[in-house]
């Protein structure tokens, strides 16, 4: 059998645009779904080329089935711990199984590798995900993004269009965020799974911004005078974040619960993505802060 990239997590949005990256790149595709799922988004991503592998994610002869004759499987599951642990384990032990030399995480966020256990909920799953991929017979290689620059259109308080106002934690209103646009993401991702000597962390941006650096931006495109909005140290974010999950225990059923979306401004001002890999690949076009500031 020819040699391809298998991709988990097929259906959802940066899947598909993994998918599309790759075959954009001439890879052979195989997608893996999980049986019963949304058919139209499922002919969406044949009609991209990819061939579809429709499997029980917890049958562990399908998945080894499913890896057989790949030369990296890559992971944009998403989920909580029966996602991005459990699932993710078995499809990492079938991928090493089927003899997959290489294997593509769902981590795709800030380096949590920087972060203090218990910060941030779903970035202790990845971190426990990867003591079981640390130890495989298999290389694995981890690309980590900042945050989706799709979070600045969703009136957050680092950029809220509505208050007019970007807040900031910590000292330094100059300290930059990194973001990174889907498609980038996609991209450099594709680029990874075809590249067979990757490193165990990648680590890119499609830009880093700062607050102060917002307020202008929201002037220049006449999105109104913004104010910059101090919210105290990281110390007592990150005990209030302590604070709001312990009083609000359904939240560990939710993958967006509040005390997690604050837990992820949290990480925001606290870990930068250095150092950058975005040179790796040189024909990838990164999307800049003003683009994306501008079409908001």
């Amino acid at each position: 059998m020819k040699n391809f990239i298998l991709v988990a997590g097929a259906t959802g949005d940066l899947g598909a645009r993994i998918i599309k990256s790759l075959i954009g790149k001439g890879a052979e595709v195989h997608a893996l779904v999980r049986s019963g799922s949304d058919e139209k988004k499922i002919d969406k991503i044949a009609a991209l080329g990819a061939q579809i592998i429709e499997a029980d994610l917890t049958n562990a002869t399908a998945l080894t089935n499913a890896c057989m004759g790949a030369t990296c499987v890559v992971s944009a599951l998403a989920g909580l711990r029966d996602v991005i642990v459990d699932t993710q384990v078995l499809l990492l032990k079938a991928a090493v199984k089927a003899g997959v030399p290489r294997f593509i995480p769902s981590d795709f966020s800030s380096d949590f590798t920087k972060l203090q256990e218990g910060e941030n909920r779903n970035f202790d799953l990845r971190r426990e995900f990867h003591t079981h991929l640390d130890k495989a017979d298999i290389k694995g290689t981890s690309i980590l993004i900042g945050a989706f620059a799709d979070i600045l259109s969703y009136n957050t308080p680092f950029y809220n269009l509505k208050e007019q106002s970007v807040a900031y934690w910590g000292e330094d209103p100059n300290w930059k965020v990194d973001f990174t646009t889907k498609d980038n993401a996609a991209e450099f991702t594709a680029s990874a799974a075809l590249d067979p000597d990757t490193p165990r962390i990648l680590r890119i941006h499609s830009f880093s911004v700062s607050p102060v650096e917002l307020t202008a931006f929201a002037k220049a495109f006449n999105k109104g005078e913004f104010r910059l909005k101090p919210m105290g140290s990281l110390a007592d974010f990150a005990a209030y974040n302590k604070r709001e999950r312990a009083a609000h225990p359904e939240g560990e059923h939710e993958l967006y619960a509040k005390w997690q979306q604050s837990q992820y401004m949290h990480s925001m001002f606290s870990v930068q993505n250095t150092p950058l890999d975005n040179d790796r690949y040189p024909n990838i076009t990164w999307t800049t802060a003003t683009e994306v500031v501008s079409q908001i």
